[in-house]
């Protein structure tokens, strides 16, 4: 039975925009597939692994008869989509446990399993809504969503935590080594509602999320949030647990502080790091009065050297650091300029910039 015709990226593009959270192997077989709806000249695709679902909706042209169903294989479709010619009409036949796709002479059958057997995300009902621009939002989860920590045992700190409370929405990340905060003004608020987002939902997101004005609905559920924006929601379960107090870990009133040029530091910390030790990554960082001398040693013995003028008055300064920590931050802002500001040489360092007076980033000292 004919399901649907349309263009090839007609149904890409949604069907790109929800597949990428399908996991290549998994135990139950139906989270390998994609979920296709039509009711009228609505198609619906679903994707979901249990702790995350995307749906992508659309209108079709074509006047197919009936409501239909179908799942299929999520990398297998997409595989064959990609591999036509750009303007190709490709068509969708449901059939007993097959799914048929059709393009000019081309014709592909796959298998299908029951969409009755779909699992879906239950929706929580009375989640508080926020609106901002996807561009905002992106940018938000941008500026410190590398912080989080990767397959941790302590598995909070395997997402970001954002908290809604006085008119803003924020961001925060850490791995216990480092850390970076965040803050955009999203309006009226009214109670403070704090979620741990998973890992893989940010960065979903982030690939999701357009550089654009277009609005993005956000709904903060007491388990879930959902994300709805440009014909796509995205709703992920949340993290259950403790995130730490990351209030107590930035730091105030330091009074040692330095402006430097994003682009000259992070070039020096470049060259710096391609002679530092492979498995901790230390880098040296001497202060003394309009100077920051970098340094990194291997275990072959060999060591690299930069300096930097700074206008430093104060006092001398010996300090190690992850160089890693400090490339993630120069990385992903945007920033012509960094402050770096510092207590002693056990206390972490701050990272600022003037374009984004709310952003703090933060990285514990290490031995060297």
């Amino acid at each position: 039975m004919k399901m649907l015709e349309a263009k090839r990226d007609e149904i890409l593009r949604p069907l790109q925009a929800v597949t990428g959270i399908v996991e290549r192997r998994h135990t139950l077989p139906i989270l390998s597939n994609v979920l296709i709806e039509r009711a009228g000249q609505q198609l619906q695709l679903v994707a979901t692994d249990l702790e995350i679902q995307v749906t992508a909706q659309f209108a079709l042209a074509d006047k197919a008869a009936g409501d239909q169903k179908v799942t299929v294989s999520a990398r297998k479709l997409v595989d064959i989509l990609r591999s036509l010619p750009e303007d190709t009409a490709v068509g969708l036949d449901a059939q007993s446990n097959k799914v048929q796709v059709k393009a000019g002479k081309s014709r592909f059958s796959l298998q299908s399993l029951p969409a009755e057997d779909f699992p879906r995300l239950a929706e929580a009902p009375g989640a508080a809504t926020y609106r901002l621009s996807q561009a905002r939002l992106r940018a938000l989860l941008l500026l410190v969503q590398y912080a989080m920590a990767q397959q941790d045992i302590r598995y909070y700190l395997n997402g970001m935590l954002l908290v809604i409370e006085d008119g803003q929405l924020k961001a925060v990340a850490t791995d216990g080594h480092r850390l970076a905060y965040a803050a955009e003004a999203i309006g009226e608020t009214g109670e403070r509602q704090e979620v741990i987002l998973p890992r893989k939902a940010v960065l979903e997101l982030v690939k999701l999320l357009g550089d654009t004005d277009d609005e993005v609905a956000v709904q903060v559920g007491a388990n879930q949030v959902r994300f709805q924006f440009g014909g796509i929601s995205l709703v992920s379960k949340v993290v259950d647990g403790k995130f730490p107090d990351y209030g107590r870990v930035i730091p105030v009133n330091y009074k040692k502080e330095f402006g430097v040029e994003r682009q000259r530091l992070q070039q020096a910390l470049q060259r710096v790091a391609i002679l530092s030790n492979e498995k901790f990554r230390g880098v040296r960082w001497m202060l003394t009065a309009d100077s920051l001398r970098i340094s990194c040693t291997n275990t072959e013995q060999e060591e690299a050297t930069e300096e930097l003028e700074i206008a430093y008055p104060g006092e001398a300064l010996d300090i190690g650091f992850n160089v890693t920590y400090l490339l993630d931050v120069l990385n992903n802002i945007a920033s012509d300029e960094v402050k770096c500001s510092f207590g002693d040489a056990n206390s972490s360092v701050l990272i600022t910039i003037a374009e984004r007076p709310e952003f703090r980033y933060v990285v514990m000292p290490m031995r060297i």
